[in-house]
């Protein structure tokens, strides 16, 4: 039962997102918001898959113990393509609220996505080992959540001056995909049951890419 609803599940989402990626690349891509909000939604879609598309092949055949390796890489793909999906909605907020200069919080963007990447990149993960110690999954989602909260300050600062009723809940997507997602580093691994909570976080970045795609809509009449 759990491999059909969540291979099912899996299948709707990554579809979703990255049809929608593609949508605002093909119809909105002549303003820089909505070409970046695509790549965007392309990108977190595809970087899921390297993981969610060998789960489904495990679970619906041999077991996740007969992927162990597949998994792992394709959660380091994953945790990559993750911090590349929060640098470039940095980049849509710079670009929707017309922002020039803030050289101090792109350099803090990029330090943050830098560092990130390097702790995924470190042989201490032990991606391929069922075995991952907790503590590097720890270290590594650290500067991931910094990153996180950088974004919601600022979508939640910038929507609320400028009055943008089609952003106004961005920072709140971001807020409840760290909410759900923290609580599976910490304890997924001795309570398996919290994994489940990859559901809703997964689809509050469906709720995300659904904003950038109806304010394109709106906006743009396309």
């Amino acid at each position: 039962m759990q491999a059909i609803f969540e291979t099912l599940f899996d299948v709707v989402y990554l579809t979703t997102v990255i049809t929608l990626g593609i949508r605002m690349i093909r119809k909105g891509g002549s303003v820089k918001q909505y070409l970046l909000f695509g790549i965007m939604a392309v990108t977190l879609g595809c970087g899921d898959a390297f993981h969610l598309v060998p789960r489904a092949l495990a679970l619906c055949t041999t077991g996740l113990e007969s992927y162990t390796a597949a998994l792992g890489i394709g959660k380091l793909i994953t945790s990559i393509t993750m911090t590349a999906f929060y640098v470039l909605l940095y980049y849509v907020w710079r670009s929707r609220y017309q922002v020039t200069g803030k050289k101090e919080v792109t350099a803090a963007v990029w330090i943050l996505s830098g560092i990130r990447v390097l702790l995924c990149m470190m042989p201490q993960n032990a991606w391929t080992s069922s075995d991952a110690p907790l503590s590097w999954g720890i270290y590594r989602n650290i500067p991931f959540a910094l990153l996180g909260l950088l974004i919601v300050v600022l979508f939640y600062r910038s929507a609320k001056e400028k009055g943008d009723s089609s952003f106004r809940y961005m920072w709140l997507t971001i807020v409840l995909s760290f909410g759900f997602y923290i609580p599976v580093v910490l304890f997924a691994d001795a309570v398996p049951l919290v994994g489940m909570l990859m559901i809703p976080k997964t689809c509050a970045y469906v709720w995300t890419v659904l904003i950038g795609y109806n304010a394109m809509k709106k906006e743009l009449g396309k």
